[in-house]
């Protein structure tokens, strides 16, 4: 007997109801942004410091001075008295040999797991310039409060204070005359957030006419130097400082210092997220560039004493930190441009050609998208009833974000500024999100009461269920273009591989798990982002929480992250077979969700009463 021929599907049935020609010629449209994108990228130019002024910075005396920091005040946490004691030694370094006249800017922030810190900025500036713009030489003071910090940053702070003689009011004569006047600021607190800088750049009154800043951390370690760039915002420095920057930096220490891969810069801004205090001065629109020679994660302090500052990197540094700041001095003002870059070796990319790319990699997606829900409706297959299951889950996810807010108001775990929180005091609160977990339950109760199955899904209403997510998913795609293009990179794989669940409806149930699995990868890219390049593992997830609730992260990220869980969960029901669409009239019970839960309470009340009755009884 003959084995009938097995026929594939035709297009448009309930078998393959997603086009893939439409899908793959829209594809083609892809091609003018790429194009776009190559031209874009260029190569900026350095500032070139003057070739007869050589470099006054003084590697021994530096080395001193940060050894002598590291022994004198070796736990420096902002608000102990070890930490006063540094903020006068570092005053007293400035005023009595070079003649600066140092300003204390007191603050005080709550920071979380920390409390209320009190710190203290100090602020000393070159005499009279031709100009009122200021360039900005920063280095914090602070330690993790474990070590002696002698490389982060009693390094940072040597260099600091050599850089500030090299110009100060008694020798100042020996050099040309400054166009830009040039502000030393000492600041506090950076271990905590960087709550020192985040309040110098939102309150000093030079902030407002700061045209660049380099920070200097942990410059003395003995890895390459490296460059951090990125901000608080989806923000990056201006080409032109960091090219200048990188120039002297390899001009002294022999070859290029290193920065984050492209990727990772992707990442940085669509998440945006740095423990340097850059960041708060990118995120106003300031160029900024931290020099160091740590890692993404700074050092917790153990073991970081004197010993492990190198000198020749500290001068090595110093002397490129100098030759960038003489490089500014020649009065050539840093370009403007777009807000955001990826830097590759010593080119760039604009970051508007990048979102161009990744906006139009939406395009295939919400063609097919829409023509399978056209597919539907000429197939007058309902759709509205998947919506109203797809508005029930939304419900659910709105609930979750709702008790989270409720349990952060309620400061069940740690508040404060809306600076990141110290890496080393990440715990998950177990007795708080227990609480969190049985109010979840509740409203899952409530809300599930409609959504599951009481009859057999006709393949009709598993399609429609599949295009009401699509669709939804479509809406929260456009949400992330009007919010924060970049964070497409996070959203992008699962649109297109969940695109083709309609089609795999016959397949094993293990390949439909496998590419519901797959859409995963996208949010996967952003754990995995703080979990390896921060050392956080599996704390990654509390700790991207614990950014939304001190209001670091914006709360319009969290409305559409939980959008996206609840399309994502209704695909996932299709998928595990647990999906019914929303229950009309005739297959509601009479009484509603909540109703039928107060009812089932008090008649489960009821009856343990009657039984404790008849127990009593029975016992006389």
């Amino acid at each position: 007997m003959a084995v009938p021929e097995r026929r594939r599907p035709r297009r448009g049935s309930l078998e393959r109801p997603v086009n893939g020609r439409l899908y793959r010629g829209t594809w083609l449209l892809v091609g003018l942004p790429l194009l776009v994108l190559a031209f874009s990228v260029a190569r900026p130019a350095a500032l070139e410091p003057p070739v007869n002024l050589p470099s006054a910075f003084d590697q021994d005396a530096a080395l001193g001075l940060a050894k002598q920091l590291a022994t004198e005040y070796p736990i420096r946490s902002a608000g102990t008295p070890a930490a006063a004691g540094a903020a006068r030694w570092y005053a007293a370094q400035l005023v009595t040999p070079y003649g600066f006249t140092v300003r204390r800017e007191p603050f005080a922030v709550e920071v979380a797991g920390h409390g209320m810190v009190h710190g203290v900025n100090l602020l000393a500036t070159t005499p009279s310039a031709l100009s009122q713009r200021t360039i900005v030489v920063m280095a914090h003071r602070d330690d993790a409060g474990t070590g002696p910090g002698g490389n982060d940053n009693a390094s940072g702070t040597a260099a600091l204070l050599e850089l500030a003689r090299a110009y100060a009011p008694t020798s100042i004569a020996k050099r040309a005359h400054l166009p830009y006047t040039i502000l030393f600021l000492s600041t506090d607190a950076a271990v905590d957030g960087g709550v020192g800088a985040a309040w110098f750049a939102a309150h000093a009154p030079e902030a407002r006419s700061v045209i660049a800043v380099i920070n200097l951390d942990a410059v003395a370690g003995r890895g390459r130097p490296r460059l951090e760039l990125n901000g608080d915002t989806p923000r990056s420095a201006t080409p032109g400082l960091v090219e200048t920057v990188r120039a002297q930096v390899a001009a002294q220490s022999g070859s290029d210092p290193t920065r984050v891969s492209g990727l990772r810069q992707l990442i940085d801004l669509g998440f945006p997220y740095s423990r340097y205090e850059q960041a708060p001065f990118v995120s106003r629109g300031v160029p900024a560039v931290t020099i160091t020679t740590g890692a993404d994660r700074p050092s917790d302090g153990l073991g970081d004493g004197v010993g492990g500052i190198h000198a020749g990197r500290l001068g090595q540094v110093g002397r490129a930190a100098q030759n960038t700041l003489d490089a500014l001095q020649q009065g050539v003002a840093l370009t403007p441009g777009p807000a955001s870059y990826v830097f590759l070796g010593t080119r760039i990319v604009r970051g508007w050609a990048i979102e161009l790319v990744l906006i139009v990699c939406l395009i295939p997606f919400l063609a097919a998208a829409v023509d399978l829900f056209a597919r539907c409706r000429r197939r007058r297959i309902r759709v509205s009833p998947a919506l109203r299951a797809y508005r029930s889950r939304l419900a659910f996810w709105a609930w979750c974000g709702v008790v989270f807010a409720l349990f952060t108001a309620l400061h069940a775990w740690p508040g404060g500024a809306a600076r990141p929180p110290s890496l080393d005091s990440v715990h998950w609160p177990g007795g708080a999100l227990i609480g969190v977990a049985v109010l979840v339950f509740a409203g899952w109760l409530v809300s599930r009461d409609r959504i599951i199955p009481r009859r057999p899904v006709s393949a009709e209403e598993i399609l429609a269920g599949h295009t009401a997510a699509l669709l939804a998913l479509s809406v929260v795609a456009l949400l992330v273009v009007a919010t924060n293009p970049f964070a497409l990179i996070f959203v992008l794989p699962s649109l297109h591989i969940w695109l083709w669940l309609p089609q795999l409806r016959e397949a094993p149930r293990w390949a439909q798990l496998l590419v519901l699995a797959a859409g995963f990868c996208g949010a996967a890219l952003l754990f995995w982002s703080f979990g390896g390049r921060y050392g956080l593992g599996w704390d990654a997830p509390w700790y991207a929480l614990w950014l939304f609730a001190l209001g670091y992260a914006p709360a319009q990220g969290a409305a559409i992250a939980l959008g996206w869980l609840a399309g994502a969960a209704q695909l996932a029901a299709i998928t595990t077979g647990r999906y019914a669409p929303y229950a009309g009239a005739h297959e509601r019970r009479p009484r509603g969700p909540l109703r039928e839960l107060v009812r089932q309470i008090v008649l489960a009340r009821r009856r343990r009463r009657a039984s404790e009755s008849a127990r009593r009884a029975l016992h006389g």
